[in-house]
């Protein structure tokens, strides 16, 4: 193996995994197969949630040789590993994401209908959401989005085209004159190491891995209004200033049963602590009232894990439910499940990026000892309707995200280390109020156009408690493109940002990280890569010819991508 010099950068720390014998036996399978420790293929991706997984198809499809390493054993990331269904806009059943990832969709459903005992009214609904949450038109179990995405990448493992990587993580990597040329990754629980070569090499991590460990410039937490001019944004910068991140938590509800919980070893702290935020939070954290993202103002919530509606209030058991029993024949559930992902237990007293391993564990812990603990106040605590406290037949179930403990295998990721591209997406590209300031208009109704549009999506800004002390910041933008420039680093020239990790600021991130987003994002670096690497092509090249730029956009239409919205 010839020598080469290793870039050493800060990387995330271990999680709690469950074994999930057919994606650990891929791994097993490349392990052995790959002895040699060096592994080479066309495109090498680093990570394995939507973005990884939409590019390794979109790569696929068109004859590369693809290598996807994953640091859990999951592949599906926030969908699955994290636990969150997915947050989309209105339109999503008929248009607003790639025909890719509305197919995904599709199979969700049609997994259900094919190994699941429906009922017959729910086997012939054509838009089946299993759980009926309110969140969005398909909740679903995280393990199922792992045996979706598993099934539509077998055919590519089969023919050894896909090399699949599950508990692996990057630790390293190589570089010369602004160019990746290997990364180092490691077994997570066997002393195993293998070097990945590729003509580029994909971010496609929760967190940026790869950005610090290629010394690809980027940048974390709050830019300034100086610096970006953006109407909600502080006037000092804040790198360290980073949104929420969330451990999810898996339950149901045994009526007349009791599944109470060790009291957890934080749960005094978690039960009086009362967030510093400004604007200042309603009350305390562990609490049916939160403020209202939009407003501010104190809003009361509900609780009833029946699924009874609680008067006005939002019963948040319906919120995230993934499934709602009545949609399956009697006796196939004993009761409903649903996610915890909540204000309340948001975690904002720490960030997870550029700090040492000892502070990204106490981060990790305390962030779990939050959710055990808002878990455990609704066990005991939580007002009743009729006067009293407590729902003690809440059962967690860990079994339903892979875990021991309850808890998602990996901490819900809302904001990454963001590249500096070659384009960033400011504000007033995609913000409604902020974009009517910079055309004139009194409300805007249109966001900017991007000539390098590769995909479209749509969310409202919306940016949770930050660890700097901000409140909710959450406001409206419009239907926007998605830029090939985001996606390409100021200098390196072979390293593509496929999730979180593209060139938007703090407060644009608040759009462009949802599930249908990060999926297009992922779908365009694959059809980039397999394009740059037909034509010998370098992605930057594409994006600055006019020509090559309509010529690639042509073929991503015909691969079923809408780069403008309709109208």
């Amino acid at each position: 193996m010839k020598r080469r010099d290793f870039i050493t950068g800060i990387t995330i720390g271990s999680t709690f995994l469950a074994h999930i014998p057919y994606l650990s036996n891929a791994s097993a399978h490349a392990h052995e197969k790959h002895k040699q420790k060096e592994l080479k293929s066309d495109i090498v991706i680093v990570g394995g949630g939507l973005g990884g997984c939409a590019t390794a198809l979109a790569a696929l499809r068109h004859g590369l040789r693809v290598t996807l390493s994953e640091e859990t054993d999951w592949l599906g990331g926030q969908l699955s590993q994290q636990g969150v269904p997915p947050d989309e806009h209105q339109w999503i059943e008929t248009h607003g994401a790639p025909a890719s990832y509305r197919a995904f969709r599709d199979r969700i459903r049609t997994f259900y209908k094919r190994n699941y005992p429906l009922t017959a009214e729910a086997k012939q609904r054509t838009h089946l959401n299993p759980g009926d949450g309110s969140v969005s038109r398909l909740c679903h179990e995280p393990r199922v989005a792992v045996a979706v995405l598993l099934e539509m990448l077998m055919p590519y493992l089969s023919s050894g085209k896909l090399t699949l990587l599950t508990d692996y993580r990057v630790i390293k990597a190589a570089v010369h004159q602004d160019q990746v040329t290997a990364v180092l990754v490691k077994h997570r629980h066997e002393d195993h190491e293998l070097t990945l070569n590729g003509h580029y090499f994909i971010d496609a991590t929760e967190l940026g891995d790869l950005l610090p460990l290629t010394g690809t410039e980027y940048v974390t937490g709050t830019e300034s209004k100086k610096e970006t001019n953006e109407l909600h944004a502080p006037e000092v910068s804040k790198p360290e200033n980073q949104q929420a991140f969330t451990m999810c938590l898996a339950m149901d509800y045994r009526q007349g049963e009791n599944h109470l919980i060790d009291k957890p070893e934080q749960y005094d702290f978690w039960r009086d602590f009362i967030p510093k935020m400004v604007p200042s939070w309603s009350g305390k954290l562990l609490d049916l009232s939160y403020s209202n993202p939009r407003t501010l103002q104190a809003t009361t919530l509900g609780f009833n894990p029946t699924g009874k509606a609680t008067n006005k209030a939002l019963n948040l058991w319906n919120y995230r439910k993934i499934i709602n029993r009545h949609n399956f024949l009697p006796g196939t559930f004993a009761g409903d499940l649903s996610i915890m992902n909540w204000p309340q237990n948001d975690y904002f007293l720490g960030n997870l990026i550029d700090v040492p391993p000892a502070v990204y564990a106490k981060h990790l812990k305390a962030a779990k000892q939050l959710s055990l603990s808002l878990f455990y106040w609704l066990q005991t605590a939580a007002p009743r309707s009729d006067g009293g406290e407590g729902w003690p037949g809440l059962r967690l179930r860990g079994d339903v995200l892979g875990t021991a403990d309850g808890l998602a295998k990996y901490p819900y990721i809302r904001e990454s280390r963001r590249i500096k591209a070659t384009f960033t997406i400011l504000e007033e590209h995609v913000g409604k109020e902020n974009r009517g300031l910079v055309t004139g208009q009194s409300a805007a109704s249109k966001a900017a156009d991007f000539f390098d549009s590769v995909g479209i999506g749509y969310y409202h800004i919306d940016l949770h408690p930050s660890s700097g002390g901000d409140n909710y910041i959450d406001f409206s933008s419009l239907p926007f493109q998605i830029p090939l420039g985001a996606f390409l680093p100021i200098r390196m020239k072979n390293l593509l940002a496929a999730n979180k990790n593209i060139g938007t600021t703090h407060i644009t991130n608040g759009c462009y990280r949802l599930h249908p987003v990060e999926w297009s994002i992922g779908e365009a670096v694959g059809l980039l890569s397999a394009y740059v690497i037909r034509k010998k092509l370098t992605p930057h090249q594409v994006r600055n010819d006019q020509q090559l730029l309509n010529d690639f956009q042509r073929f991503i239409r015909r691969e079923g991508i809408e780069t403008n919205w309709p109208g």
